[in-house]
């Protein structure tokens, strides 16, 4: 499949059992042999579940608690939500087992506030964009590589015990873990490159293709 323009609009979606779980609206930066390289910043239209709206917008545990199971029995509703309070980019790597993202604060100065390193299943390219799914387990960096931190470990653990998350997605991921935090102890890839990115306040809010809910579900 050919590489995506810079400038254009693209379509992340989390696909689980031939299902959409959440979608997201991207600008591309950079495409090449390395790295497709996304962002977007505040505005960007987004598709997730409902119990996470909901946890968004109220800060209630239970909520996100119901959100797992609902994933397992494939019961999730989608809904709108809207990229905000950052500018995000996401440094996806062809054939890894995780992504490296970047969260900047634009309304000081762009400031790199954390590097947010995502777990995901390989990249599947489609015509719009690009599938993937997201394995629960991440890793928090500082912007200046100097401290690092496991997130979300008793979500990932759960996730396995409801099977979200398969024997061979556990075992890539624990070879990621190892091929990440090198990365960051030889300050590598997007932890060298894309330290003082900016993104244009001039873009237009990313939105999302008609059929980004339905078009060629196969992961």
């Amino acid at each position: 499949m050919k590489s995506f323009e810079p400038g254009t609009t693209v379509v992340r979606r989390d696909v689980f059992r031939g299902k959409v779980w959440s979608t997201y609206a991207l600008r591309v930066l950079e495409d090449t042999p390395d790295a497709l390289v996304v962002a977007c910043r505040p505005g960007a239209e987004v598709r997730a579940p409902t119990t996470w709206i909901e946890w968004l917008r109220t800060g209630e545990g239970a909520v996100r608690e119901r959100a797992l199971p609902d994933l397992a029995a494939g019961r999730w509703r989608l809904g709108p939500w809207t990229w905000r309070d950052a500018a995000l980019l996401l440094w996806n790597p062809p054939g890894t087992w995780f992504s490296v993202n970047a969260f900047y604060d634009p309304f000081d100065g762009h400031r790199l506030r954390h590097w947010y390193v995502n777990f995901q299943r390989p990249l599947r390219r489609t015509a719009f964009g690009f599938d993937t799914f997201d394995l629960l387990l991440d890793l928090v960096i500082a912007p200046d590589l100097s401290e690092w931190s496991w997130k979300d470990e008793d979500e990932y653990a759960h996730g396995r015990r409801l099977g979200v998350v398969g024997e061979d997605d556990h075992r890539a991921v624990e070879r990621a873990r190892g091929q990440v935090l090198a990365m960051v102890a030889n300050h590598e890839g997007p932890f060298a490159a894309w330290h003082s990115w900016r993104s244009d306040p001039s873009w237009p809010p990313t939105v999302l293709t008609a059929d980004a809910l339905t078009a060629d579900l196969t992961s």
